[in-house]
């Protein structure tokens, strides 16, 4: 099944996750995090992946002027609905319905791994940026795609058991506060994202791999996550 398909199908509880406050990581410090890397508000924003908004609306508060784009109609549907002055449109994420150079900033948090194709989302995002513009991204780190602890101690080992330079889909379900969530992504190796990225024409001007911050351990076995990255973010500029 294609990734968007997944996604549709488990849009009405996406929904219910992302608009609870305070229970995952993007609320305790991943949001944050990534808007550090972002620059300051210009001349449009587009969010690609946007989901149900909740990127968008939090851009939109910081001064951004923003298109957002997912593939979801029922996605597309709750965003416009819970903010009708929003520029929410459908549109697949490898043929963006927005007009070639009509942004300086591209965001596509945690969403790349989430498209079957990729590089095609990436050649899109340079088709529209103008010249010099941004694209922030956020994945989840391919390490963690890749590998598993081997126990909840904080001391245990991190294994990559199978295959971390091939592409494989995937899918975890989480449990938290009476909401359930199953993800479904594609794991693939640093180097394909950089390789789309060089295609494309962009060059990486900066690289974080975020860890669970000190203020986020709350229960044994978090502080693994000091230890392997949850994400990776990177804002790269196209030439």
């Amino acid at each position: 099944m294609p990734l968007r398909d997944s996604w549709e199908d488990e849009a009405e509880r996406w929904i219910r996750w992302a608009r609870t406050p305070g229970h995952d990581s993007y609320w305790r410090f991943h949001r944050d995090l990534f808007l550090r890397l972002l620059p300051p508000p210009g001349r449009r924003t587009v969010d690609v992946g946007c989901g149900e908004g909740r990127l968008t609306r939090d851009l939109e508060a910081l001064g951004h002027q923003v298109i957002g784009i997912d593939g979801s109609p029922s996605l597309v549907a709750a965003a416009r609905a819970l903010d009708p002055a929003m520029d929410i449109r459908l549109g697949d994420a490898a043929a963006l319905p927005v007009e070639s150079g009509c942004t300086d900033l591209a965001v596509a948090f945690m969403s790349l791994h989430d498209i079957d194709d990729m590089p095609g989302a990436v050649r899109e995002i340079a088709r529209i940026l103008e010249p010099g513009g941004r694209l922030c991204l956020a994945i989840v780190h391919p390490l963690n795609s890749a590998g598993r602890f081997d126990g909840r101690a904080d001391s245990a080992p991190f294994t990559i058991a199978g295959d971390y330079l091939g592409t494989f889909a995937y899918s975890d379900t989480a449990e938290r506060n009476g909401l359930e969530m199953t993800f479904h992504s594609r794991h693939r190796p640093i180097e394909s994202y950089f390789l789309a990225l060089e295609e494309a024409g962009f060059v990486v001007e900066a690289l974080r791999e975020p860890a669970v911050p000190e203020h986020d351990i709350h229960s044994p076995g978090d502080r693994r996550w000091q230890r392997v990255p949850l994400f990776l973010h990177l804002r790269a500029r196209r030439l």
